[in-house]
């Protein structure tokens, strides 16, 4: 007979414990409110007593409940505690991970980080995803998403990556034809790329800071991008109007001399790029691997 075949069901009880719903453990753990509300009555049948009060409106936690929860975190945490020491006796990581990145992060930034990463851990199986969709990392299976801009409310952890610097560009012969412009106010006048949200369909807002303010604005435009907005980039390359991108994107761009900074003085707006994952007690160790290699700064220059 196995002895520990409830832990399963230990670990629905400690999700729901730490996020206060049935709900919101369903959604973390990728099931339903059904089968987590089986979970917990057999775990209570195994114990023999009541750990959660129920109510339409409640959830609370008897005076049982209170002190296994307790226990379980710490049993949890020596699990993860026997894993590290593990991992950093030498031993090989191993282990599939699935991230889903936008296509700015994908093009740009992540080959050096997942390099680095593959090289300390080569029998780690990494299934990148490069799409510009915000997937459903429960119900999709993936472990990680890296998002750029502020995040809402999810549930789900937000790991601070960078705070991408925002500036506008357009090519030489574009600037040539139509002329240079020289404050916030002329750009009016000339022909501004947008890319549309694909959650909205809105234009993205171009984020400018004149003389310390901030400014979000939407200049009219006839030129309008879905789905890439690494599409704005190579239109504004093209000659065909001015954009706002990531500094990251186009440095080598600007190196080669196909594109030039409009309005530099219009710089200092950033967005932040973060790493975003389920908060369960059980991340792989390949998976927490990731998450330190991701975070750690100098990781960035590698």
């Amino acid at each position: 007979m196995r002895r520990f075949d409830h832990l399963a069901d230990l670990e629905i009880f400690v999700t729901v414990v730490e996020v206060g719903s049935l709900t919101a453990a369903a959604v973390l753990l990728g099931t339903t409110p059904s089968v987590v509300s089986r979970g917990l009555a057999r775990l209570e049948s195994r114990l023999g007593c009541q750990l959660l009060r129920r109510t339409t409106r409640r959830l609370g936690m008897t005076d049982a409940g209170r002190l296994y929860a307790e226990q379980a975190k710490g049993a949890f945490q020596l699990i993860d505690d026997a894993e590290r020491a593990i991992q950093q006796s030498g031993a090989q990581i191993v282990g599939r991970i699935r991230v889903s990145v936008p296509t700015t992060y994908g093009h740009y930034r992540l080959p050096a980080r997942l390099a680095h990463f593959m090289a300390q851990h080569p029998q780690v199986k990494v299934d990148i995803n490069i799409t510009n969709r915000n997937v459903d990392l429960i119900a999709e299976g993936y472990d990680f998403a890296i998002r750029f801009g502020a995040q809402k409310d999810s549930g789900l952890i937000a790991r601070p990556l960078e705070q991408a610097a925002l500036l506008l560009v357009a090519a030489p012969a574009y600037l040539a034809r139509v002329g240079t412009p020289d404050r916030l106010a002329d750009l009016a006048s000339h022909q501004a790329i947008l890319f549309l949200l694909p959650s909205t369909g809105r234009a993205l807002p171009w984020q400018l800071r004149e003389a310390g303010r901030d400014i979000d604005w939407v200049p009219t435009a006839l030129l309008e991008v879905t789905d890439d907005p690494l599409g704005v980039v190579s239109l504004a390359e093209s000659g065909m109007g001015i954009c706002q991108t990531y500094d990251f994107i186009v440095a080598d761009r600007m190196a080669r001399g196909s594109l030039v900074e409009v309005l530099p003085a219009l710089r200092g707006r950033t967005r932040q790029c973060s790493l975003l994952y389920a908060p369960h007690k059980t991340l792989t160790a390949a998976a927490k691997a990731f998450i330190e290699l991701m975070c750690d700064p100098a990781s960035a220059n590698s």
